[in-house]
């Protein structure tokens, strides 16, 4: 991942979806990132189950991280 990004959270899908939810809410564009399910789509097998990563850009990391503690 470029290293204008740095990750945030790296958990399960539901978990990642409400964050990404909450950092929309106060305009943070998040970047997720999910290899199970990019290869499940590219009809590929992964041993990775349920991890999604969410990033976000460097110059929004301080309010983010505030939505993370909240």
């Amino acid at each position: 991942m470029d290293s204008n990004y740095t990750r945030i959270f790296i958990g399960n899908t539901a978990e990642a979806q409400s964050i990404v939810s909450r950092l929309k809410d106060i305009d943070i564009i998040a970047v997720v990132k999910n290899e199970s399910e990019s290869a499940r789509l590219a009809g590929f097998a992964s041993s990775m189950l349920d991890q999604t990563e969410v990033y976000v850009h460097n110059d929004e990391l301080d309010r983010a991280e505030k939505i993370l503690d909240a």
